[in-house]
């Protein structure tokens, strides 16, 4: 069989140094030995590119690292991405399939021919990629599967410091997108002009492809949640939401900033003052002891007071990091929520956008990415909270 990764320089465009990827590799093999596991099926493309670096837009094809608890891990994937693995990872043993209409099967057979049927292999069950169907096959192939999700994700949760120079690259560009966006909040001028000014500010700014575009919106629209620009053009009084985010090797930073047409609206003005209230008492909470429902809960009590409550009904933030679409956020690994009792330590990352809704008028919002500090917390933009 041809092998498309002939031409291909092992590691060439891989992220990290061999040993970080080494560590990793090996904090997890003392996981899987604690948990009877001999090996671990990792389908998570957030934790492949953890585990080894491999990274793709063609993860809706099937692939996943295998993690023996004794020996060296393995990537199973499609032919077409073979050569894209060599590259940007140190694994020797790639093995590929090639016919997509026969992935799993052949899948299968890759994971037998290693001796592994019917020996204790678990799976990660919680990725988008695995449908029912396509694990029911794996598992009627290789015996009865172990639940081998969310025990990759701990390891995610402290970001080491190469980790955390990717974010801050990542919040630059975030921060040039908003600040081209900024002059563009004037009548007349559309939802798309500024999506324009933002794609091209980020990727100046060395942004790579987003997990997630930008949430950005106008007037009556930017009350619709998760709405997204559609070639509208402002008029006076319009409430501008600008929630973008940039990414630097898969790792992301996010921020959310509201922008205003003049008149402001009263209603406007207080609802974003309640913003920066609650996003403010999240900082000073986002410290080393306290727990992510401490966190959530400030924002709460400063909504709560405000009267908003009935605007506000979502958790406070979630974890920054590695991400792959349909999500820029690590919520999967840490969120801030009120039953969340995770403590806070330094080097876990946090997007926290404190957002109120008055549905179908007007959206305002106000957040930061900031890094867990030995002593408080750091945010990564230096942009004004409050409305332009």
């Amino acid at each position: 069989m041809f092998d498309p990764t002939i031409n291909v320089v092992a590691g060439s465009d891989v992220v990290f140094e061999r040993k970080e990827y080494e560590r990793r590799q090996d904090e997890l093999r003392e996981i899987l030995k604690k948990k009877k596991i001999e090996l671990l099926l990792v389908t998570k493309p957030e934790n492949i590119f953890f585990l080894c670096g491999q990274q793709t837009v063609g993860y809706y094809t099937f692939q996943c690292l295998g993690v023996p608890a004794k020996g060296e891990p393995f990537l199973i994937l499609w032919e077409l991405e073979g050569p894209q693995a060599r590259a940007n990872t140190f694994i020797a043993d790639i093995a590929m399939y090639y016919e997509l209409t026969k992935q799993i099967e052949s899948v299968a057979e890759i994971i037998k021919k290693r001796g592994w049927k019917g020996r204790r292999v678990a799976i990660e069950r919680t990725s988008w990629f695995i449908p029912v169907d396509m694990y029911e096959k794996l598992e009627k192939a290789l015996g009865k599967l172990g639940d081998g999700s969310r025990i990759v994700e701990p390891l995610r949760a402290i970001k080491s410091q190469a980790e955390l120079d990717c974010i801050e690259r990542a919040a630059t560009a975030v921060e040039a997108a908003t600040r081209a966006a900024l002059p563009l909040i004037r009548v007349g001028v559309s939802e798309n002009e500024v999506a324009a000014a933002v794609h091209d500010a980020m990727f100046r700014a060395g942004s790579e492809w987003v997990a997630m575009g930008p949430f950005l919106c106008s007037g009556p629209r930017s009350g619709l949640r998760h709405a997204v620009w559609r070639r509208r053009a402002q008029g006076p009084g319009d409430t501008f939401t600008l929630e973008i985010a940039a990414a630097y090797n898969r790792y992301h930073s996010a921020m959310f900033r509201t922008a205003c047409v003049p008149p402001v609206p009263d209603k406007v003005r207080r609802f974003r003052d309640t913003c920066v209230e609650g996003l403010e008492a999240a900082l000073a909470k986002l410290k080393p002891g306290n727990t992510c429902a401490d966190v959530h809960n400030a924002v709460q009590r400063t909504i709560d007071k405000a009267g908003l409550t009935d605007h506000f009904r979502k958790r406070s933030g979630y974890s920054m990091g590695i991400a792959f679409a349909p999500g820029w956020g690590e919520g999967d690994v840490i969120d801030l929520a009120p039953e969340n009792k995770t403590v806070l330590k330094p080097g876990m990352v946090f997007h926290i956008p404190v957002t109120l809704c008055d549905y179908g008028r007007f959206t305002t919002g106000a957040s930061e990415t900031s890094v867990v500090t030995a002593s408080g917390n750091r945010p990564l933009n230096s942009i004004d909270r409050a409305l332009f």
